[in-house]
């Protein structure tokens, strides 16, 4: 795609996004029946601010979804820690629960605005921000256009791209480049990451590592966390975690093929909570005994499966055992998270398609605190072995701590890189007065 065509494509992307916002609030309202969206909140997809703008100095951070918010949060803490306002806006009812749970009054928390015009120029007038700090890999065009109109640095951080995004940018080097240059800074996960944004136009580029790395272990209710055990006692446990569909199917499988052995408790946590009700349907036509976590339903002796459906604790889950299965890597692509069940001390098993986070599987498998697994079958011995052979599983839990000990220094490494950014900030915030309030996050 040449420079002239590239132009033309993302005019053509604004126009479109133009015409359509007409269906912008009936699409909202759609969405919201669906629970996709907080209908209380709706505006403020449409630009429309819930909140008042505090006075002083602020930056917009913005995590697509849950992985992205859990990787920012020791990074805003030290923007605050600064006194800079953080406007932190996710794209996800999940997520906006997560900030409300985890941060509570340290942000100001919007709903993204959607990728359109008028939405997208309401929000910005309004919020002002004196710089925008976006995580992973999401691309807005007219977010990018508008905050490079206006002067304003946007910055990537924990940055990555996976290969089938490479290959899709690549093959529009122009339109990539065309985006990629308008960002001040991109501080990418790792080297083959930093490689790919500066082959597609983006400078400077910096590595810092993973800052899933930096994070709090997930929190756990520890009164949950003793009913739970209590009620499981002597009995074996794995998990199958943020897992899509198709591997829940294959979780039951496994339960089914280990039982007559074991005896275990397989707790299951898809992805998206809101699948559970067809999930648990699937599970019982299986045979299966299913305890849900969003109806507080008790794990008994007959319990099969203890269906983790709710949101936010995924702490609970995997402090209820010391194996588990990563999912969107059996039966999807991509991946999922692999830190979080080594951090909380589990030996982790995933499939092979783990291209999103390749980086930290290869540091996991180095030091043998991971195993691919190639099908269901390979699956349901892995997890049996894991369950009978005690040092086998604990040397795995080992290299994992090790490992995830080995990989922390990444928010140093960011906020050295941001410095340059954000100490002018620091500076007019300490000279502002100070505010009679708190902000708070709209309920």
């Amino acid at each position: 795609m040449s420079g002239g065509l590239a132009r033309v494509a993302l005019f053509g992307y604004r126009l479109l996004g133009v015409a359509l916002y007409p269906l912008a609030s009936p699409y909202l309202t759609y969405r919201g029946l669906k629970r996709k969206e907080d209908p209380a909140r709706r505006l403020e997809r449409l630009g429309y601010a819930s909140m008042p703008r505090p006075r002083g100095p602020l930056v917009w951070v913005h995590a697509a979804s849950v992985g992205e918010t859990l990787a920012v949060m020791p990074m805003i803490r030290e923007l605050r820690r600064r006194q800079i306002y953080v406007l932190l806006t996710t794209g996800t009812v999940t997520s906006a629960k997560l900030v409300e749970a985890r941060l509570g009054d340290e942000v100001i928390h919007q709903y993204a605005p959607l990728d359109i015009k008028f939405p997208v120029k309401r929000f910005v007038s309004y919020w002002r921000p004196d710089a925008c700090i976006t995580a992973e890999s999401e691309i807005w065009p007219t977010t990018m256009a508008e905050l490079s109109r206006r002067a304003i640095p946007q910055i990537r951080v924990n940055a990555r791209m996976s290969d089938r995004s490479f290959d899709r940018w690549r093959s529009r080097h122009s339109l990539a480049e065309s985006l990629f240059e308008k960002l001040a800074l991109v501080i990418a996960q790792s080297d083959l990451d930093a490689e790919r944004f500066r082959d597609l136009g983006a400078w400077p580029v910096i590595v810092s590592g993973n800052l899933k790395t930096d994070t709090d272990p997930p929190p756990c209710d520890d009164d949950l966390l003793a009913r739970y055990k209590s009620e499981i006692g002597d009995r074996k446990t794995w998990a199958a975690i943020s897992t899509f569909d198709g591997e829940e199917k294959a979780a039951a499988t496994v339960h089914k093929a280990l039982k007559p052995k074991n005896g275990q408790l397989s707790i299951i946590v898809p992805r998206h909570p809101d699948r559970a009700d067809a999930i648990e349907a699937m599970l019982k036509e299986e045979g299966l005994s299913v305890a849900r976590r969003s109806r507080n339903d008790p794990v008994t002796e007959t319990t099969d499966i203890f269906l983790g459906d709710s949101i936010g604790e995924m702490g609970l889950y995997l402090r209820l055992t010391e194996i588990a299965f990563v999912g969107r890597s059996l039966t999807n692509e991509g991946g999922q998270n692999p830190l979080e069940p080594a951090m909380l001390g589990c030996a982790v098993l995933s499939g092979p398609n783990l291209q999103n986070f390749r980086d930290a599987y290869q540091n996991l498998a180095r030091k043998g605190a991971s195993r691919i697994v190639r099908d269901v079958e390979m699956l349901a011995k892995a997890v049996h072995y894991l369950m009978v052979n005690d040092p086998a599983r604990r040397k795995m839990v080992d290299a994992g701590h090790e490992t995830m000990e080995e990989m922390r220094g990444a928010l140093g490494k960011t906020i050295k890189a941001l410095e340059p950014y954000i100490n002018p900030l620091t500076v007019t915030a300490r000279l502002q007065p100070k505010p009679k309030s708190k902000v708070v996050v709209a309920r």
